[in-house]
């Protein structure tokens, strides 16, 4: 061992300030039991001339107090007393070493079943994954979850280690075999970039230096391979999120807003938006320990002043207002279950998505995912170390983003709120509030449905004709706002109005139709754009036959409202926003929706306890506390040149 550094100053060390300029890769080890990831460490660590004098001291201590014959390098990484009485990692163990070309982090994760949560904490951050495999043992379920677990996670590297070749007399046909083994699985995982290297950590072949027992192995070595892979940072640095961690105080004078700025890039008088309020400011200030910066980044802990007063406070959010995240109560996620009780449907549980702490239930487990065959299978319930596709009813609005575009916004943990233990971990994919450009797993597609060996029939009265006869043209009037807003009250008093004018009408109510038509639809974000999906089909039919069409529903998503504007056509139909303050309209309750929301009767209501995307551009907008309901109708007639 007399290479080993003989100060407490590695080799690697430098002093000049290009060593604080290199790269950093992240990267951690995972596999199942025994497959020497701790070995494989404690080897890159020892070639790679990391290692102090007393490390290696207090090894080689360790290692004749073992019994054992040589230095047991694993235990550079094995630093838990438990770990080391037993001979296996069952911790996170983090370490750090550099080499002239790069810095490296290593999170060494356990192998065992039960600490796979451990692994998914590990490859959190990680810029690569190295997936180790016993020579004798080949793929494993465990080497098979620990991969699919990094592809979910978005981890762009991956590295399979073939490790112990010098067990099975570094046998070229038999790494080949594995090699075949993990390409037939990997084919369905989203990793494009996947290394093959055959090694022995405990004697170092193909490690740091050439394999002269592999001469059949013309690919790189794995440190060197290390320090040459390409990595771009995994931080979304375009879209500006700031979770609010703490409201600042020290005086009467000063009220900032502290935390970590999650994604992206903020600077000093850039205007921004605060969810969930949506309200608008600029921002005053931006300050640091170490003074106020004209610009900050993601990772920058910060402290943000903004111009206006504004009430916020922890687990809101600060976003730039043309860029602002999905906002909703109902999402899917792939969970990781990371607890030996399982998860049930329905049952109440807390959710952490980055400051905001709420209680969730899953409505839902879509499916589970083999991790042999990765098949979807049925499941009622999520055991321990088993991921499944779940959909999530949250108790409060998050502002998040899919996870393969912000890792940052779009993943969470769940907490069992009895016990306070970490029970699961989570990556939001198919966001079902306010983004429908992923139907992935939406029923109801946005585009209309056309059923197969169905002939289109025209028009048996064109609507021209129909137009003609009745003196006006066909139109769709969608009255869209909050329950209280004052649309079905105008809706009704709009189409008396027009029929008293001789004017052919038809009004679709929301409440009436789902009494008849779309009474088999509840109140989920599938089954309220399959209501709107339905009613703009409807609408349509009226619209060709001359009427026009009143429509008045909620109608919360902009992303349904623009579905039911493709179905209708964008010149016959009107977008129109009937609105006023939240406060307002829980005084008016008209249909004692609001009472029952504060009582826990409803959960889910619009405009209460459930977010309603207000239209930024509708063809009119009325305001009813500032305009009375005939004026309201008189704005609609003579906007649109119907009376």
């Amino acid at each position: 061992m007399s290479t080993a550094n003989t100060s407490n100053t590695p080799k690697t060390q430098h002093s000049d300030t290009s060593y604080l300029q290199m790269d950093l890769l992240r990267f951690t080890t995972a596999g199942s039991v025994d497959d020497g990831k701790s070995t494989l460490i404690g080897r890159l660590l020892y070639d790679s001339k990391s290692i102090f004098q007393d490390q290696m001291d207090a090894i080689e201590s360790s290692s004749k107090l073992r019994g054992e014959e040589g230095v047991n390098l694993a235990l550079l990484t094995d630093g838990l007393r438990a770990e080391r009485e037993q001979g296996i990692t069952i911790d996170v163990a983090y370490r750090y070493f550099a080499t002239p070309k790069r810095k490296f982090i290593i999170a060494d994760t356990p192998g065992h079943t039960q600490y796979t949560r451990n692994m998914v904490t590990g490859a959190s951050t990680a810029d690569l994954a190295i997936i180790l495999v016993d020579a004798r043992k080949g793929v494993l379920t465990q080497s098979r979850r620990h991969a699919f677990i990094s592809s979910l996670l978005q981890i762009p590297h991956l590295v399979v280690a073939v490790n112990k070749m010098d067990l099975v007399d570094y046998d070229q046909d038999r790494y080949n075999e594995i090699v075949d083994d993990f390409r037939k699985f990997a084919a369905k995982l989203e990793v494009d970039d996947i290394t093959y290297i055959p090694m022995s950590a405990l004697n170092g072949d193909n490690i740091v230096n050439k394999s002269e027992k592999m001469s059949w192995y013309d690919g790189t070595t794995l440190l060197h391979h290390l320090e040459n892979v390409k990595v771009g940072s995994r931080r979304n640095q375009i879209d500006f999120r700031f979770p609010v961690q703490f409201v600042i105080r020290p005086n009467q004078d000063f009220r900032g807003y502290a935390g970590t700025i999650a994604s992206g890039t903020i600077r000093k008088g850039d205007e921004v938006m605060v969810l969930p309020s949506r309200l608008l400011t600029q921002v005053k200030s931006i300050t640091t320990y170490d003074g106020d910066l004209d610009e900050a980044n993601a990772g920058d802990a910060v402290t943000i002043s903004l111009n206006d007063e504004i009430d916020i406070s922890r687990g809101d959010m600060i976003v730039r207002s043309q860029n602002i995240p999905k906002i909703g109560q109902l999402a899917e996620a792939y969970v990781c279950w990371m607890n030996e009780a399982p998860m049930e449907i329905d049952k109440n549980y807390l959710i952490q998505h980055t400051t905001r702490i709420t209680q969730v239930r899953a409505e839902k487990i879509n499916y589970k995912i083999n991790i042999d065959t990765l098949h979807r299978e049925d499941a009622e319930v999520l055991q321990l170390n088993e991921i499944g596709r779940l959909r999530l009813n949250i108790a409060q609005p998050i502002f998040y983003d899919a996870y393969n575009t912000n890792n940052a916004t779009g993943s969470f943990i769940v907490i069992d709120p009895a016990t306070n233990v970490t029970v699961g971990a989570g990556m939001l994919r198919t966001i079902t509030t306010s983004d429908r450009l992923d139907q992935e797993s939406v029923a109801p597609q946005a585009k209309p449905k056309v059923t197969p060996n169905v002939v289109w029939e025209p028009w048996n009265v064109p609507r021209e004709v129909r137009e003609k006869r009745y003196g006006h043209k066909a139109r769709v009037l969608w009255l869209t706002g909050i329950s209280g807003a004052g649309k079905s009250t105008i809706a009704r008093k709009l189409e008396q109005k027009l029929w008293d004018a001789g004017k052919q009408t038809v009004l679709l109510d929301g409440d009436q139709v789902r009494h008849g038509l779309n009474g088999d639809l509840g109140f989920s974000d599938s089954d309220r754009q399959e209501n709107i999906r339905r009613v703009a089909h409807a609408a349509r039919l009226f619209l060709e036959h001359g009427n026009i069409v009143i429509c008045t529903f909620v109608s919360p998503f902009a992303a349904d409202r623009e579905m039911a504007k493709e179905i209708i056509g964008a010149d016959d139909f009107s977008e129109i926003l009937i609105h006023c303050d939240r406060d307002t309209a829980i005084n008016r309750d008209p249909k004692g929706l609001y009472a029952k929301a504060k009582s826990g009767e409803i959960k889910g209501l619009t405009g209460y306890d459930a977010p309603y995307e207000a239209p930024e551009n509708p063809d009119l907008s009325i305001d009813t506390t500032a305009v009375s309901e005939e004026e309201a109708i008189g704005m609609i007639l003579d906007g649109f040149e119907l009376s």
